[in-house]
């Protein structure tokens, strides 16, 4: 029978698709067993906290076995699918489906360790640091490391861990000190969560430090006389019938919060209550600009362009940003110093069936008013097709959020991380307004920009949305403030 270790069998990982990220889920599988693929195929779909990202095989062969069914989680750095190469994309595929999927853990740690560069994503890479946790104090020794880490792969891929009284090595290491936050994955930090668990006083038993579900379960163990290794097999099958009888199925539907918008919900979090926001409002006549735009649509240069009142609401806030640039910052906590950048990286706010994302076009403010329409119609095109790379997504310097297209007056919008300002741009209606002393219908829409504090004094912040509503009343001033 040929095994995993047969070095005609390569391993393909999950590469780090992201800067920093540590896991995606399998959305697609577009190869199954026995499939012949060749370097540079796409082999399947993932979305990660950023994005949804295809995945190309890096080498030739026979599709041997796929690890993880649509849907899975995936940890950066796991084995996902295996290909015969050479001689091994010539032997039967079943002996080998079978030796693999009888355990991908098994499979992952008796994997000879490839030479030179790991075959990843063009593009990205994967970074041997990535997903390692900094040791902690009085953690096990190596060889009970390896033996907890092949517990947990295995539970991963429903086995369950091979050995119960793992956890009962004696040189178990010291519960987390105070100071420390524990570490845990987010399923483990939810099950600790569901039981009433503090993780704070859970002993890991996981490499590195990391705490495993069976510990939680140990840490509510009701025998104080019980072996430690039978705990988790007592506890475990409690909270799991528990959890679907909390709601009525008939009339409730839970959906996991993963992917996109996890990352959104956790950014959303960590921006509100970190940025001190400050929101201000003015309502502006727009008539002048609503006409520009229907000018622009006609004019020859803007053919196959994508001309609409958000363009020159980019126009107007770069040019607000140009004449105002302390505004462009962003806060380093760790040096204590704001960052003034001479660089606008633009994002515009984008709804998408995977959630909210903010792609951001790079040196918008260097583009004309022709390449500047491109961008934004490129950017949004390629939101709603849900190929916004990673990269699209990171470096924004200040947002425009449209909330007007949802027939909204205006909002209070949160700070994209790491940026200094939001504005946001509410319907555009025909409204009763004081035009040349007279009251005239007029297209009106209210600004909303919000801006961090500690970055935006109440002046500066003033001045750039009062520059912004003085170029959309009069779109001349883009040529006079140039």
């Amino acid at each position: 029978m040929t095994t995993m270790t047969d070095s005609s069998v390569r391993e393909f990982k999950m590469p780090d698709v992201g800067e920093g990220l540590t896991e995606a889920e399998i959305l697609k599988w577009y190869v199954e067993p026995g499939d012949t693929v060749t370097d540079g195929q796409v082999v399947c779909e993932v979305e990660t906290a950023k994005a949804a990202v295809e995945l190309p095989i890096p080498y030739d062969g026979v599709v041997r076995a796929l690890h993880f069914p649509e849907g899975s989680t995936v940890d950066v750095g796991t084995s996902i699918i295996a290909v015969g190469v050479g001689d091994g994309a010539a032997a039967a595929a079943e002996p080998v489906q079978e030796a693999v999927a009888d355990t991908p853990a098994t499979t992952g740690a008796e994997e000879p360790k490839p030479e030179g560069r790991q075959p990843v994503l063009v593009g990205y890479g994967v970074s041997t640091s990535s997903t390692r946790r900094r040791p902690r104090k009085g953690a096990k020794d190596p060889a009970a490391a390896q033996d907890a880490s092949a517990a947990i792969q295995a539970e991963m891929n429903g086995h369950g861990p091979s050995a119960p009284a793992a956890p009962a090595a004696p040189a178990a290491p010291a519960a987390p000190s105070a100071g420390d936050r524990p570490l845990a994955k987010p399923p483990v930090r939810k099950l600790a969560k569901d039981l009433g668990v503090d993780l704070a006083t859970v002993v890991p038993s996981g490499p590195d430090g990391v705490i495993t579900r069976e510990d939680v379960h140990a840490a509510v163990a009701p025998a104080p006389g019980e072996a430690p290794g039978a705990a988790p097999a007592a506890v475990a099958p409690a909270p799991s019938p528990a959890a679907p009888a909390s709601y009525d199925t008939a009339r409730e539907t839970r959906v996991p919060v993963k992917g996109v918008r996890r990352a959104t919900a956790a950014a959303m979090v960590g921006s509100a209550f970190t940025a001190p926001h400050v929101t201000e409002f003015v309502t502006v006549d727009v008539t002048r600009t609503m006409k520009l735009v229907e000018e622009l649509k006609q004019d020859k240069e803007y053919t196959g362009l994508r001309v609409n009142p958000l363009l020159l609401i980019s126009k107007a806030l770069l040019v607000a940003i140009r004449r105002n640039p302390e505004v462009n910052a962003s806060w380093d906590e760790a040096a204590q110093e704001i960052v003034v950048k001479h660089y606008v990286n633009l994002g515009i706010a984008a709804a998408t069936p995977r959630g909210l994302i903010v792609p951001n076009i790079k040196d918008a403010q260097a583009q004309t008013l022709p390449q500047l329409a491109g961008s934004l119609g490129e950017l949004v095109s390629t939101a709603r097709e849900g190929r916004t790379s990673p990269a699209a997504m990171q470096g924004g310097t200040v947002t425009i959020t449209n909330v007007g297209v949802f027939g909204v007056d205006t909002g209070t919008p949160i700070l994209n991380p790491g940026e200094s300002a939001i504005l946001a741009v509410g319907a555009i209606k025909l409204q009763p307004w004081v035009h040349k002393g007279k009251v005239k219908p007029r297209q009106v829409t209210t600004l909303a920009l919000s801006f961090d504090h500690r970055l935006v004094d109440g002046e500066l912040g003033s001045k750039v949305l009062a520059d912004v509503a003085a170029v959309l009343e009069q779109p001349k001033r883009l040529i006079s403030w140039a």
